[in-house]
């Protein structure tokens, strides 16, 4: 949740509140999150004059005039990181990055989903957000270092005491709440140490944001718990794989749009899922940046054709609870190495042209054999059909999009040439996601 913070807000919470140490937060084009920290003696100078970062070490920020930018803190974003010391408390704060003229950067993912937030303002629409988020709980060995041995060897919904990621599901939940960030529901998934956390719908650059903060909060309570968290899409290779539902909800005229009243959804309604589905191959490399993100597909209940329904768990998007207002389009394909100011962008986009374009919505597949059109099934496959794509092209601003792809081109080419950095990668990203 978002709370309109002023500059002069900020600085008075900060002293009036033992803050000694303010994080500036921006991400790299593939969403990992990145910081420097500064005394809060200095915030009043930084909102003024910005924080220089060196664009040459942060990936995918490198471009013809690399240089070094500046980063201006977002004063609606503080959050206090209350799993750090309450004496000599730590803030953080989100920053937009700009050239040292002034001007934003390319590269900065939270502006390209500002701009589609703005199209959707002009088209008339307003949009929330919901995510389910699936994650991994595994133990530590004697040295502190995380192995791949599962928390415990509980399924879906399953209690205490074969769930054994009760306690640290509660810290979560209670440490957003205290960072103002609205978790509806947890429980215990079906992998072994799998667990889910359920979001309230927000507005997307809050819920992008938000999302981001949740992962440094499960890591953190795992961490005190003596366990590690990992967001890698599919950590133990014949186990459920990780997703993280993208919920939609759009309003027109404060009307949500995917209501069913008695005659089926609105005709923006079949024509924004439509949208989707046609640009949704195309975008699945934003959606599913890894290699391991494709050995999900296809199983335990993950998509991998590119088709609808409204009862049939296993297609890409499903429309819950269409009777209702709170009726809503589930785009399922999305796992937690994506960047989520990229991939909200891109959603919204394609669906908005859908109803620009008047496009005609296929029956939905309640049966699970309707699909003609398949997910692509490697990286190999997805990096090829964005790097046709000029719908990517249109949205996706050029630094970002030729960075990605010659990035994940040379990350794909090399897992195929040795295993050995196959095997390196996969633990890194263990690691960090």
């Amino acid at each position: 949740m978002t709370v309109n913070y002023t500059v002069k807000e900020v600085l008075q919470f900060v002293e009036s509140n033992d803050v000694k140490f303010v994080r500036l937060v921006f991400f790299d084009i593939f969403g990992v999150k990145k910081n420097i920290s500064i005394m809060s003696s200095e915030l009043k100078s930084v909102f003024k004059n910005g924080a220089l970062v060196s664009s040459a070490n942060v990936c995918g920020f490198a471009g013809k005039d690399s240089s070094d930018l500046l980063l201006f803190p977002d004063p609606t974003t503080l959050k206090v990181l209350t799993w750090r010391p309450q004496q000599g408390a730590v803030v953080r704060l989100l920053c937009d990055i700009r050239h040292q003229d002034g001007s934003p950067f390319e590269a900065d993912v939270r502006m390209v989903l500002k701009r589609a937030v703005e199209k959707i303002k002009k088209s008339g629409f307003s949009c929330t957000v919901g995510l389910a988020c699936e994650f991994y709980l595994f133990k530590m060995d004697d040295d502190g270092n995380p192995t791949r041995i599962p928390h415990d060897n509980a399924g879906y919904l399953d209690v205490a005491p074969l769930d054994k990621g009760e306690n640290v599901r509660r810290n979560i939940c209670l440490t957003l709440e205290d960072m103002d960030i609205i978790p509806l529901s947890s429980h215990h998934e079906s992998g072994p140490g799998q667990n889910e956390i359920d979001f309230k719908h927000s507005e997307l650059l809050s819920a992008a944001d938000d999302y981001s903060t949740f992962k440094s909060v499960v890591k953190a309570a795992a961490s005190m718990s003596g366990l590690y968290a990992s967001f890698m899409p599919k950590p133990i290779i014949d186990r459920s794989g990780s997703g993280m539902h993208i919920n939609v909800v759009l309003k027109e005229y404060d009307e949500n749009i995917f209501t069913d009243k008695g005659y089926g959804m609105s005709k923006k309604a079949k024509s924004f899922i439509a949208g989707i589905l046609r640009r949704s191959a195309e975008m699945t490399l934003f959606f599913n940046p890894l290699s391991n993100s494709y050995t999900r597909f296809g199983a335990y209940e993950a998509p991998s054709g590119i088709d609808w329904s409204y009862g049939n768990i296993n297609t890409l998007i499903r429309v819950l609870m269409p009777k209702t207002d709170r009726a809503r389009v589930d785009y399922r394909s999305p796992d937690p190495s994506c960047n989520p100011y990229l991939c909200f962008a891109l959603l919204v986009y394609a669906g908005l042209e859908g109803i620009e374009d008047g496009l005609e919505l296929c029956e939905p597949d309640e049966q699970g054999n309707a699909a003609t059109e398949k997910l692509p099934q490697s990286l190999a496959d997805a990096i090829e059909l964005a790097r046709k794509s000029e719908f990517i092209k249109k949205y996706i601003p050029g630094q970002i999009f030729e960075n990605f792809i010659a990035l994940k081109t040379e990350e794909m080419k090399k897992s195929i040439e040795s295993a050995e950095y196959k095997q390196a990668q996969d633990e890194r990203y263990f690691e960090i996601i």
